[in-house]
Formats: structure tokens, C-alpha cells, sequence
């Protein structure tokens, strides 16, 4: 009879799996390296997670902030726009890296016709665009549409983190990224958008 998964040891292998990725990427991903690197079998990271998809989503569902909690206490339009270019800008520590790469490489993968993570992709687009839009809804008519704005938002900010990941270019982006947040949450014309 198999012995239950260590969930200890679980939660360890799920963050060596999101430190790995970040250093070598998803695209030659082998589970015999990966293994090696985590100090373990191949064979025991089928046994604790079934599939290499499996192992990737689990571990990044590790790395899922509450979205919904990020925003829940903002009272209005004017501190969201300081939070998010504050979360943007200032947020580059190595876990945020490595992690933000991660994600990024899967929402990649994510467009290829029958990838197994789409729905994980799909997911962690919806969540995000539909807990600033219900965010956004609370500051009618200010915003007149707030899943457009959610969308543009949280779709230019996806693009800005590749640049910045790509190109290294902090100060650049920075400014960008305080750029799209200021016109898409400024009340009046740019609102409308």
C-alpha cells in the first residue's frame, strides 16, 4: 500500500518548483533536473503531484495573493491609483521576480491551441479582472465602464512586467506603468475610455 504524501514535504517541493522555474524557465522543463535541483526523485514528484501540470498549477496556486483582499478596504479612486503604482513599482524582491516570471512563461503557454494550463491561465485573468471591476463598480460613475478599465488595467500591467523582466529597464517601465494607472483611474474624459 502507497504511504500518504508528507504535506510538509509537498509544500517544500512546491516552492523549489516556483524557485526553479524562475532561474530556468518552463520551456525545457524535464522532471529529472527538476528533481535533482529540489533533492529528490523524479518517481516521488509523480507521487506527490500525478502529472509535471499537475506539480506547475499546484505550485502556482502557492503564489496566488488574495486579489479580492488586495482591494476590499479602498475607498475610493485616488487610493487605488497610489496602491496600485505603489504594488507596481516598488514590489521587485526575488521572490516577486521569480514568481511573476512564472507566471507570465504559463500565460504564454497558456495560448497555444490545448494547453493544459489554460484554465489555470484563464483563471488567474478572470479573478484579478473581476476583483478590480468589482472594485471599480464601487466608485460609479466615476468609472462609467469598469471591466473595460479592469481589463485595460490589468492587461498593460501584464505587458509592462514582461518589459520589465525583459529589458531590466526599472525607471522606464516604472514611469509607463504610473502612466496607464494615472490615466485609466483619473476621474473625467480618460475614465471613459
Amino acid at each position: 500500500m502507497p504511504r500518504p504524501p508528507d504535506h510538509v514535504r509537498r509544500a517544500e517541493l512546491l516552492s523549489g518548483v516556483i524557485g526553479y522555474l524562475g532561474e530556468y524557465g518552463l520551456t525545457e522543463l524535464s522532471l529529472r533536473p527538476l528533481a535533482a535541483y529540489l533533492g529528490t526523485s523524479s518517481r516521488m514528484l509523480i507521487h506527490y503531484f500525478g502529472t509535471k501540470e499537475q506539480m506547475l498549477i499546484a505550485a502556482l496556486e502557492t503564489q496566488r495573493p488574495d486579489i479580492a483582499g488586495m482591494f476590499a478596504d479602498i475607498p475610493d479612486l485616488a487610493t487605488l491609483r497610489t496602491v496600485m503604482s505603489e504594488s507596481f513599482c516598488v514590489n521587485t524582491t526575488a521572490d516577486w521576480i521569480s514568481s511573476t516570471r512564472v507566471l507570465l512563461q504559463v500565460l504564454g503557454v497558456a495560448s497555444i491551441p490545448d494547453s493544459p494550463f489554460r484554465g489555470y491561465a484563464e483563471d488567474a485573468v478572470h479573478v484579478l479582472v473581476e476583483a478590480l471591476t468589482t472594485t471599480l463598480s464601487r466608485f460609479h460613475p466615476t468609472v462609467a465602464d469598469p471591466e473595460s478599465t479592469a481589463t485595460v488595467l490589468v492587461s498593460g500591467i501584464r505587458g509592462l512586467l514582461q518589459d520589465r523582466l525583459v529589458t531590466g529597464d526599472d525607471d522606464r517601465v516604472d514611469r509607463a506603468a504610473r502612466m496607464l494607472i494615472d490615466r485609466m483611474l483619473t476621474p473625467g474624459p480618460s475614465a471613459d475610455r
